[in-house]
């Protein structure tokens, strides 16, 4: 076991509800039962998606449900009345190239328990990733957030974003002329369009399906107060950890992977000293300059009408 303190940061990798951050090397289900019931205030996890990644244990799509069952049921064990889950999941893309949508799947086994509420479907859209040929290429991911209880945290105005019209004003009624909008933002919806984690992204490291820190950070800020224990059952590199201790919350994670807890201890060092590399959350999604070489269509690519088809070769 080991103990950091930068700054009275308690980092171990033994659970106790004192620690700041625990980074638990090993199966999740095993960090799971070393959590008294009703202790998180929040978890917030990407699970693997089943799809023979490096690091992915080989099982069927049936026991790969059967393990999200056991993992679910501990979480809702250990949330809090009040409390909140948040499962970010893609799509399982089985051997004959069929996509199975794993929230579609996965929504089951979280409406079997009797507290827990389904209170928001949130897509999450990025621009970049596989060049599929044989299918549209994916270009977002779900988040499913569950409640355990009718009555549960949410802090909108943590979490609102710059209004779009900010100097429109009511052309009727007894607010005639006054600025209609709510001047501390808006509510950030449930398509949530945020850059995903790729070779020139600030936050890239060594996993090949890491995420990017404002995914949980809304979640954390909307979903919980200071203080507030996070835990993250499929850890990977620590990004949820991060989240929470740069906003003053308690985190707990594990993963099966050394070398990827190694480099969450490094970022947890680096966010608590202050020297973290991030992408600063609201920075606006790059749009290349036209009129660029970058944005310019070579001589021989296909140009397109507005109706999108092909009508001849640039020359």
């Amino acid at each position: 076991m080991y103990t950091d303190r930068v700054v009275n940061f308690r980092l171990q990798t033994r659970f106790h509800e004192e620690n700041d951050v625990t980074l638990f090397h090993g199966d999740c289900l095993a960090l799971l039962k070393r959590i008294p019931d009703r202790t998180a205030g929040l978890v917030v996890t990407s699970p693997p998606y089943n799809n023979r990644k490096a690091y992915e244990r080989p099982q069927t799509l049936d026991e790969y449900l059967r393990l999200q069952r056991l993992v679910i049921a501990e979480c809702v064990r250990i949330l809090r009345v009040g409390g909140s889950i948040c499962w970010q999941v893609g799509n399982h893309v089985n051997e004959r190239g069929q996509v199975m949508p794993l929230d579609l799947l996965l929504h089951p086994l979280f409406a079997q328990h009797e507290q827990i509420r389904l209170r928001n479907r949130i897509v999450w859209h990025f621009e970049h990733g596989l060049h599929c040929t044989r299918r549209f290429s994916g270009r977002h991911e779900t988040i499913l957030w569950y409640t355990k209880g009718d009555r549960y945290r949410f802090h909108l105005d943590a979490v609102r974003i710059p209004q779009k019209y900010p100097g429109k004003r009511a052309y009727k009624g007894p607010r005639k002329g006054e600025y209609s909008c709510n001047p501390r933002g808006k509510n950030p919806g449930d398509v949530w369009v945020i850059p995903n984690v790729k070779s020139n992204h600030a936050e890239k490291l060594e996993h090949p399906c890491q995420f990017p820190i404002e995914l949980p950070e809304r979640l954390i800020l909307a979903l919980t107060r200071r203080g507030d224990l996070v835990v993250d059952p499929f850890l990977g590199v620590g990004t949820t950890a991060v989240a929470a201790a740069l906003h003053g919350r308690r985190a707990a994670g594990a993963d099966i992977q050394e070398q990827y807890l190694q480099i969450a201890k490094q970022r947890l060092m680096d966010a608590v000293e202050g020297r973290l590399k991030r992408r600063q959350p609201g920075t606006p999604v790059y749009e290349p300059k036209p009129g660029t070489p970058l944005t310019t269509v070579p001589v021989g690519f296909a140009l397109r009408s507005p109706d999108k088809h092909p009508v001849e070769l640039r020359r």
